[in-house]
């Protein structure tokens, strides 16, 4: 009897133990799933960002290189302004450029330099746009030629168009060797949503150019005694001297 008078122990059941089991389970996976889903939305939000300031810097050094051309007709081997499109495509000329333009510190007081820009083979079979620089007078070096400076990462497409003025209309490449073009037509396409890896969607941007540069005819660039090399006319590194 005296046994049978004692208070009885509550304890929880097999199936209510289960059942906090199950509930303390899908609260985790839903944290989990939170978590998971905020830091993937910071991801492609920093990489959004990110690409839209590659292609921000990358345009415009196009801009700042293309408003500061240089050409002379009597120079043509030197000053020559080339244009190619297809699956290499590449945009090539001189201009004197501006104090913030990038790697300037490379090349001291070397400011009128041969700006190569080009559409290469990266990383992760990616394509990026690069861009060479060189004193004019002088060739790529082997640290420029082999680093070249990454402008924008995972290019899908890069098209540069000239406008002609006989034909009135844009065109792909430019044969006029003793004029450059008034104005270029710059398309440049970051990203792919074809790329199971890059969780953005193409972005896009063209960029109407007027070039306010014009060509020097030779007979503006000769000496007083009406010879090129040599003489006391415009030098095409700035002001009055000798000729290349």
């Amino acid at each position: 009897m005296k046994f049978m008078n004692q208070p009885r122990c509550r304890a929880f059941t097999l199936v209510e133990i289960m059942v906090a089991l199950a509930i303390f389970g899908m609260l985790v996976a839903a944290i989990y799933s939170t978590w998971t889903l905020l830091l993937r939305s910071k991801q492609v939000g920093n990489a959004a960002a990110a690409q839209v300031q590659r292609q921000r810097i990358a345009v415009r050094t196009l801009e700042d290189s293309l408003t500061c051309v240089q050409s002379f007709q009597a120079s043509q081997s030197y000053y020559s302004f080339i244009v190619q499109n297809g699956d290499k495509p590449m945009l090539s000329f001189v201009a004197r450029v501006p104090a913030i333009f990038p790697r300037n510190g490379r090349f001291g007081d070397f400011n009128l330099r041969r700006l190569t820009y080009t559409l290469e083979s990266g990383p992760d079979s990616e394509r990026d746009l690069m861009l060479r620089q060189n004193p004019i007078l002088m060739d790529v070096d082997s640290d420029e030629q082999g680093t070249p400076l990454v402008l924008a990462r995972n290019v899908q497409d890069f098209v540069v168009e000239c406008w002609d003025t006989n034909a009135v209309d844009w065109v792909d490449q430019w044969d006029d060797t003793n004029s450059i073009p008034p104005i270029l037509r710059v398309s440049l396409v970051l990203g792919s949503s074809a790329d199971p890896n890059n969780k953005l969607s193409a972005l896009a941007i063209t960029r109407v150019i007027a070039i306010p540069s014009m060509m020097l005819p030779s007979v503006l660039q000769a000496s007083r005694g009406g010879g090129v090399a040599g003489g006391t006319g415009i030098n095409p590194h700035g002001g009055l001297g000798a000729h290349p």
